[in-house]
């Protein structure tokens, strides 16, 4: 976090209680019962920080489980992303499980983690903070669909799939499209990304939603990192989310995508780009963006006719439900 409100991570030891993987359980998991003691640390926590008690300061924090008693923490300032964060000052460190607890070592702080509270002292042993776990949801979780949406998938059939298969549980595996093909159309999905804390980069959670088989809205276990497009939120190889706004994997998160398909002409000649706009979690990631054609690995071409929407599969357990369309006249 910044010098301006005082709480800088750099500076901080940092300790958290409770770590490790005990023998028998599962490190990479898409069942949240099957989840590692690393788990319960993981999350997003929210509080103040007050050198002084009349001058209190919104701060936020992400600690990312990275398997085997490792984390690292992220501090925002100002509160976390699209919470008051100001999408400028960032600050991270890393850290290990020494002795039963895992330690990021700073300068001037030592915080604690236990049972969901994060307390901060300084060098004097004064409390300067305390940010208590939160579990996010999405406001537009659960989103019902309008009158005369396309219900592609509800948790009852996969028939709206091609070679669709559902979990025992009722949700949509990855590695599928819709029999369906779209042009103009907006979509709603709601997702849950697997708990894989040993994974690295695009081996982490890795799936994608694809407009026509075309466009892809990535889909990875991005929680805590920069936002880049290759990353969750970003429209694969062309742009950058505006903010980070993944949760925690095995949180349902959600997608809700305006798809304005590309125009041809009469000779199939291409006049005009598809562009974009994404609500990630609710919060405003990319707004008409222009796409001027197939992102990266895309499966299908542009096409006059439109195309499907496409669930990338990179052999992760990323499960899907509440998914469903309105197409536009």
């Amino acid at each position: 976090m910044s010098k301006r409100n005082g709480l800088i991570l750099a500076g901080m030891v940092l300790v958290l209680g409770a770590m490790g993987v005990a023998k028998g359980e599962t490190a990479a998991a898409a069942d949240p019962a099957k989840v590692d003691k690393d788990f319960a640390i993981q999350g997003e926590y929210v509080g103040e920080y007050a050198e002084d008690p009349d001058e209190k300061t919104k701060v936020g924090a992400q600690i990312i489980a990275l398997g085997d008693g490792k984390f690292q923490v992220v501090g925002y300032p100002g509160g976390l992303p699209g919470d008051g964060w100001d999408n400028e000052v960032r600050e991270r460190i890393d850290g290990e499980a020494k002795d039963g607890a895992a330690v990021f070592v700073g300068q001037t702080l030592t915080g604690t983690v236990k049972e969901g509270v994060m307390t901060v002292v300084n060098r004097e042993g004064k409390q300067v903070a305390t940010l208590k776990k939160v579990l996010r949801k999405s406001v537009t979780l659960g989103a019902k669909p309008p009158a005369g949406a396309v219900v592609l998938f509800d948790g009852t059939s996969a028939d709206e799939w091609k070679e669709g298969k559902m979990t025992e549980e009722g949700l949509l595996m990855q590695g599928t499209e819709t029999q369906r093909k779209f042009k103009d159309c907006s979509l709603h999905v709601e997702f849950r990304l697997p708990y894989e804390p040993k994974g690295r980069g695009q081996g982490r959670g890795n799936s994608g939603v694809y407009m026509q088989g075309c466009f892809e809205t990535q889909v990875l276990d991005s929680f805590g990192l920069e936002a880049k497009n290759n990353e969750c939120g970003g429209i694969y190889s062309v742009a950058d989310p505006l903010l980070p706004m993944s949760y925690p994997p095995l949180s349902w998160q959600t997608y809700d995508i305006d798809f304005t398909a590309p125009v041809f002409d009469a000779t199939g000649k291409k006049t005009k780009n598809a562009t974009m706009t994404v609500k990630f979690n609710g919060v405003l990631i990319h707004e008409k963006v222009e796409v001027p054609g197939p992102t990266t690995a895309a499966p299908r071409k542009e096409s006059v006719e439109g195309g499907p929407i496409y669930i990338q599969d990179h052999g992760h357990a990323v499960r899907f439900r509440n998914i469903w369309v309105v197409e536009k006249k």
